[in-house]
Order: structure tokens, then C-alpha cells, then sequence
């Protein structure tokens, strides 16, 4: 009978403290909730250090060339912890190694040798609608990236009659949304989007089929990969985020999806072009590439010019001028409108020497 009682009070004394816990937590100032879609924007829209105090030790490593030091700083990413400036190196290493895998690049003229029915105009008209499907849902750019690279990889391996192209694109797009989002649309959502033209069976089938042709390997680095960390070296002189850079960097980047001619280009050469074309672009009177982009990307500025000239086209709708989804969502304000930003026509060649 006593334990009993002395039982009876621990639980009341342990519920009394609970209460008043709970009244001095209700008594503290409200806190501001932190969701996982603003901690997913944080490499765009950077954070104010005036506010915040930090420890970390930068990393810097000095690169010689010709005889001219110069620091490339990994700890200016202290900022964003998605940037993993302490690792950034090897994981970027280990990333670069990742992207020339066979297994995870496409066919570099698959249209050529494997489809019979289907060109680069009508892919071009499909990732130009599914840009438009990827804001329909407010899909990650990951995603979206992902979904291009399942759809040329499968179409590496796979002939498919035009009818079907549609079909395979929501399909990889379900599997990308999978594989990135938290919550990813379903497969109903996915029909509805194409006008109920497939049954929900086509696009489990389809998915199916494409899973077992890519063998199940859905993780691949592509631009957007590297497109995070070169953008903040390419602010090497900001203090602040450039959000201009960025959100160029981001249209462009998503311009280069458009052309089938990009396919034959690494992740990383199309991340480095992108940025070396934003920097023209913004300052076309300056040498868009430096000793930092070039350490941190592997490229001279002669390796991109190939690429640099297909996307700067795109830029200037000398290529692909119908494509007008990436070209209207950029030109929202809380991008900056920066597709209605233009570059010179031409860019000078001595931008493309390696004069450092």
C-alpha cells in the first residue's frame, strides 16, 4: 500500500513539473519555424553574416600558375552548410569521377544511332513542356535536371515510336520526383497533366521499363550539381550574394537542357560554361574566367568554348526560339527577370585563350 502511494506521488510530482515546463515554454518569445523548403533555398538566397557568428575555419589552398599565387578559398561557403565547404573538395572529386561513368552518360548522338522516329526538335518541345509540368507541381530544379538526364540515358538503349515520348517523359519525371522531392506528385497527377492521353498502368509500365534499363542507378550529378558551388566562386570579389549571378546561372543552365547538342557535354563543362557566359553577360568587358573558376572546375577557358557558343545561341534565340517555358519563368521578378537580360552578340576570342 505504501509503494503504491509513493508511486502515486512521483507520477503527480512528475506531471506538476511537466505543467510548469510547459508554462515557462508558452512564456518564452515566439521563435520563427524553420521549414525544409527554406532550408532546401539556402544557396540562393544566402545569409546575412552580420547576424551571426562563426567558427569555422576556412580552407584554402594556393594554386601556382606561371608564376602568379592565388588563394582559392573553400571556407567563403561557411555561410550555406549545404556547401560542405570543409568537404567540398573531395566530394567534388568524387563527384567528377562519378559523371564519366558509362553507366551514367548518354549516348552523345543517340538520336543518330538509335532512334528512328524521334529528333532533337520533338526532345526539345518535350523538356520544354516539362518545365512547364515541373512548375505545374513546384518541383525541385533537381528534379527537373534529373528527369532530363533519365529520359537521354533511356534513350540511349531504347527505340521508342513519338507517340510514346510524352509517355516516357512523365514517367522519368515521376521517377526523379521520387527520388528528390518529399512529396512527390502521383502518378494520377501525372496523367491529368497530359490531358488523361495515358492510363495510370502506362505510366507504371513505363516506369518500370525505364528502371530496369538504367538498372536501377538514378543518382547522377548533373549541372545543377556543380552549378552551386562554381556560382559562389564566381563571386570571389562579392562580399555579398550576387542573386543576379545566380538566377542567370540557373536560366541558363536550364536553357542548355533545351539542345539536344548539349547531351554530348559533361555535367561539370556545362556548370563551368554557364557561369563563364553569366559573368559575360553581366560584365562583358571583363575576362569572364579566373585562376579560382578554372582550379575549381578542371577547365580552361579554350575547353568551353564549344559549349559556351551553343548556349550563348540559346541566350540570343538563335537556337531553339520556340522553347518559351525556361524563357517565361525567368522572366518572373523573384528571379530577377533575368532572361530579358542579353550579352554581346559576339564574344571576343582572346576570351577564350588561356592567358593566366
Amino acid at each position: 500500500m505504501a509503494d503504491q502511494e509513493n508511486s502515486v506521488r512521483v507520477t503527480r510530482l512528475a506531471k506538476k513539473r511537466a505543467a510548469e515546463a510547459m508554462v515557462q515554454h508558452l512564456q518564452q518569445p515566439n521563435k520563427k519555424r524553420v521549414v525544409l523548403g527554406e532550408l532546401q533555398d539556402l544557396s540562393n538566397v544566402g545569409v546575412n553574416q552580420s547576424k551571426r557568428i562563426t567558427t569555422k575555419r576556412k580552407v584554402k589552398r594556393c594554386v601556382v600558375e606561371k608564376g602568379k599565387e592565388v588563394d582559392v578559398d573553400d571556407g567563403k561557403l561557411d555561410d550555406d552548410p549545404q556547401m560542405c565547404s570543409a568537404y567540398a573538395h573531395d566530394i567534388f572529386d568524387y563527384l567528377s569521377q562519378m559523371e564519366i561513368e558509362k553507366k551514367r552518360r548518354p549516348l552523345p548522338d543517340y538520336l543518330e544511332k538509335v532512334q528512328k522516329d524521334v529528333n532533337a526538335n520533338m526532345r526539345g518541345v518535350l523538356v520544354d513542356w516539362l518545365v512547364e509540368v515541373a512548375e505545374e507541381y513546384k518541383l525541385l530544379p533537381d528534379t527537373l535536371y534529373l528527369t532530363v538526364s533519365h529520359i537521354d540515358r533511356f534513350l540511349s538503349l531504347n527505340l521508342i515510336p513519338r507517340q510514346r515520348l510524352q509517355l516516357l517523359g512523365v514517367s522519368c519525371m515521376l521517377i526523379a520526383a521520387k527520388y528528390e522531392e518529399i512529396k512527390p506528385p502521383h502518378v494520377k497527377d501525372f496523367c491529368y497533366i497530359t490531358a488523361n492521353t495515358y492510363m495510370k498502368k502506362d505510366v507504371v509500365k513505363m516506369e518500370a521499363s525505364v528502371l530496369q534499363s538504367l538498372k536501377f542507378e538514378m543518382g547522377t550529378p548533373t549541372t545543377k550539381t556543380f552549378l552551386r558551388r562554381l556560382a559562389r566562386v564566381a563571386q570571389e570579389d562579392s562580399k555579398n550574394p550576387d542573386l543576379q549571378l545566380e538566377f542567370l546561372g540557373y536560366y541558363l543552365a536550364e536553357l542548355s537542357l533545351l539542345d539536344y547538342n548539349c547531351v554530348r557535354f559533361l555535367p561539370s563543362l556545362v556548370a563551368a560554361a554557364v557561369i563563364f557566359l553569366s559573368r559575360f553577360t553581366l560584365q562583358p568587358k571583363s575576362h569572364p574566367w579566373s585562376l579560382a573558376l578554372r582550379h575549381c572546375s578542371g577547365y580552361k577557358a579554350a575547353d568551353l568554348k564549344e559549349c559556351v557558343l551553343i548556349i550563348h545561341d540559346l541566350q540570343l534565340s538563335r537556337r531553339g526560339a520556340t522553347l518559351v517555358a525556361v524563357r517565361d519563368k525567368y522572366k518572373l521578378h523573384k528571379f530577377k527577370c533575368v532572361s530579358t537580360l542579353f550579352s554581346p552578340q559576339e564574344i571576343p576570342d582572346s576570351f577564350f585563350e588561356d592567358t593566366t
